[in-house]
């Protein structure tokens, strides 16, 4: 399977506020991933140890493409410095999907722990685009070939 080295996907601005600050885009010249504001009316705090909640990121998406796919996954820098994860650990968007583009954020920090405040607009998580194999499905009673691993589960290839 080959694509294209850039595809083509239909975005849809849910939020007019990203005009001002700024549209999903990648932030360096080699970044694999676009980042997603937050598009929240007012900050919103986010306890140590509650459970997941969904924010918007204003916009949706049509890949309209099988071979495609988009991941919405924290970002790095928030995720290891403050704690601030997905809730759902990796959001996928089918191909098929045109609804609004919503981000799950967990404080993931310990009980007793200060809460997070995310703010309107924030940088919060970023969206990774893929591509996608569909494989056809051989239904087999053996493998028609062995390997030196075979059916070594976890710890099996050693520490």
């Amino acid at each position: 399977m080959t694509l294209p080295p850039t595809a083509n996907v239909e975005v849809k601005i849910l939020d007019e506020r990203l005009k001002v600050w700024g549209l999903p885009r990648y932030h360096s010249t080699m970044a694999a991933a676009i980042d997603l504001h937050a598009c929240i009316d007012a900050p919103l705090t986010v306890p140590a140890g509650t459970p997941a909640q969904l924010i918007s990121a204003g916009i949706a998406i049509h890949l309209a493409d099988p071979r495609l796919a988009a991941l919405v996954v924290p970002r790095s820098g928030l995720g290891h410095k403050k704690g601030l994860v997905m809730g759902n650990l990796t959001g996928v968007i089918d191909a098929d999907y045109t609804g609004p583009i919503m981000i799950s954020v967990w404080n993931r920090n310990g009980p007793g722990s200060e809460p997070l405040v995310i703010e309107p607009g924030e940088r919060i998580a970023q969206m990774l685009f893929v591509p996608i194999v569909r494989p056809q499905f051989a239904i087999v009673d053996d493998f028609s070939a062995t390997s030196a691993r075979g059916g070594g589960g976890f710890g099996s290839t050693g520490t």
